[in-house]
C-alpha cells in the first residue's frame, strides 16, 4: 500500500482555509516528518506564511504559491519584534488573506502562540490554532531518551532558560526539589548558571544530563554528561543552538535503548 492509499483509507477530511483568517501553525522539531496532516493541509492551502527561523526549507517546500514571509527570533542575532510580526498577521488577515503563522514545534509551547491569538482576538480577526510536536518530546524520542519511563519520574517538567541570572529567572532550587526530569528550552548559552543553580537546589553533580542540538534534523548532535560537566563539555564539542538541555535520571536509559556502552 501507497502513503496516498493509506491517506484516502484515512478519510481525512481538511478544513477549509478561510480568507481574512490566521492559523496559528506548530511545523514540530524540525523533520517533516513530524509535520501533522492538518499543519501540511495548512499549507497548500495558504496565501502567505510568516515563519519563524526553526521552520526547515524542507517544510516551506510544501507551501505551495504562497508568499513567505520570514520572522525570526532567535537569540543574541537580529530578531523581527513581536509587534512587528503580530501587526504583520493582522494587516495580511484584514487584507483578506489566508495567513499561516508556522512556527517551530508547538505554538503554545514557548512558541508565544497564546500572545499572538490574544491579539487576534483583540483585533477582531477569526484564528484557529492547529497543534504540533513540540521539540521536548519529538527531539527526546528520536535520540532515544523517554519522556517518562516507570520507576524514574512520575511527571517532566518544561521550563526556559533565557531569563537565567535576571529578574525573572525561575526558582530553580525549587525544580530540582522535585526530583523530576526537566527538560530546558532556550538555555544553552545560560547553561552554566542553570547548572550551578540546580545543584545549589540539591541535584546531585552527577545527575544524568544532555544537550540535543537541531533535534530531528540531519545537523542532529547529541551530547550526554552529568550536571556538574555539562556546561563546559557542550562548549568544548562546540554544541550551538537551537538546543534542548535535559536534565535527569531519564537520560541514562538512551544507552540502554541505543545499545551504546
Amino acid at each position: 500500500m501507497t502513503l496516498a492509499d493509506a491517506l484516502t483509507r484515512l478519510d481525512y477530511r481538511p478544513a477549509g482555509f478561510l480568507a481574512g483568517h490566521v492559523w496559528l501553525a506548530g511545523a514540530g522539531p524540525g523533520d517533516p516528518g513530524c509535520l501533522t496532516l492538518d499543519v501540511l493541509s495548512a499549507l497548500t492551502q495558504a496565501d502567505c506564511v510568516v515563519y519563524d527561523a526553526l521552520v526547515s526549507d524542507r517544510i516551506l517546500a510544501a507551501a505551495g504559491h504562497a508568499e513567505l514571509h520570514f520572522a525570526g527570533k532567535r537569540g543574541g542575532k537580529p530578531s523581527t519584534e513581536q509587534e512587528d510580526i503580530t501587526r504583520r498577521l493582522i494587516d495580511f488577515a484584514r487584507a483578506g488573506r489566508r495567513v499561516l503563522r508556522l512556527k517551530g514545534g508547538d505554538p503554545y509551547v514557548f512558541g508565544r502562540g497564546g500572545e499572538e491569538a490574544l491579539a487576534l482576538v483583540r483585533a477582531g480577526i477569526p484564528f484557529r490554532v492547529l497543534p504540533g510536536l513540540t521539540s521536548a518530546f519529538a527531539g527526546l524520542a528520536a535520540t532515544r531518551i523517554p519522556t517518562t519511563m516507570r520507576g524514574i519520574n512520575k511527571a517532566i517538567i518544561l521550563a526556559t532558560g533565557h531569563a537565567a541570572g535576571t529578574d525573572e529567572d525561575l526558582d530553580w532550587a525549587a525544580l530540582a526539589k522535585t526530583g523530576q526530569p526537566i527538560v530546558i528550552y532556550m538555555g544553552l548559552k545560560n547553561l552554566p548558571l542553570i547548572a550551578a543553580a540546580l545543584q545549589s537546589g540539591g541535584l546531585p553533580a552527577d545527575t544524568p544530563a544532555a544537550v540535543v542540538q537541531q533535534a530531528t534534523t540531519p545537523d542532529e548532535r547529541v551530547l550526554t554528561a552529568t550536571l556538574a560537566t555539562l556546561a563546559e563539555e557542550a562548549e568544548k564539542a562546540g554544541i550551538g543552538a537551537p538546543a534542548l538541555i535535559v536534565v535527569g535520571h531519564i537520560v541514562s536509559m538512551r544507552a540502554a535503548l541505543a545499545g551504546l556502552p
